[in-house]
């Protein structure tokens, strides 16, 4: 089981990178010479913090996810919006977390390279080593993510994924990306460090007139 998790998570990130490779041309090191201590600086802070808050690793990934899935990764779901009508107003990222942990990264990449290292490539890599630093998978992470400057929350209510949605329209919205219906079995897997709440299961379980309530077909 837990090398099949561990391929998941990889897989997740690799179909991620793929949605948004369209807005640039990404590289290994991309920051090896405008911010060579980049990285260490984001891992080392993800070093530091993740085992206080293991819980964090999930977030972070869940993220980098539903970043992704709305212009490609351009950490549009960081931007606010005074009229609440950007993508962090919209209902799947009402309960996101780790903005503020971002927000302490990226204050102190400011520090040593002001204005060189994207909030996209930043949630990339604090997804990767967050992930590694709970015992997870390590995998490569290209740079050179441009950060957008559109967030709309009819955009993130109409391409994330709700946990709610049946077969049939979450392999619509994949499809939309490029991506069939084994790219979301393993985007779906690489849920696996994360938790699930209560209301986005209790209404397939207990969805039945009978004793209980209980859909009859889950001991079948």
């Amino acid at each position: 089981m837990a090398g099949t998790s561990s391929l998941g998570i990889v897989v997740v990130v690799v179909v991620l990178a793929l949605i948004g490779s369209t807005q640039a041309q990404l590289q290994m090191s991309f920051y090896g010479t405008s911010c060579p201590k980049a990285e260490h600086i984001v891992k080392d802070y993800v070093k530091q913090h993740i085992p206080n808050a293991p819980s964090l690793a999930a977030a972070l990934l869940r993220m980098h996810f539903h970043d992704c899935f709305v212009r490609g990764c351009d950490a549009s779901l960081l931007l606010n919006s005074t009229t609440g009508q950007a993508e962090k107003n919209a209902t799947p990222n009402l309960s996101m977390r780790g903005f503020d942990f971002i927000d302490r990264v990226k204050s102190l990449l400011e520090a040593e390279c002001p204005g060189v290292v994207s909030c996209a490539d930043i949630i990339a890599l604090a997804a990767r080593d967050s992930v590694v630093t709970i015992g997870g998978p390590f995998w490569n992470v290209p740079t050179g993510r441009r950060d957008g400057v559109i967030s709309n929350i009819t955009e993130a209510l109409a391409n994330i994924p709700s946990a709610l949605s049946n077969f049939t329209t979450l392999l619509s919205q994949f499809n939309n990306l490029g991506l069939n219906t084994t790219d979301m079995v393993l985007l779906s897997g690489g849920h696996t460090i994360g938790i699930s709440h209560c209301p986005a299961v209790s209404p397939r379980l207990y969805n039945s007139t009978g004793p209980g309530g209980i859909d009859p077909t889950m001991d079948s």
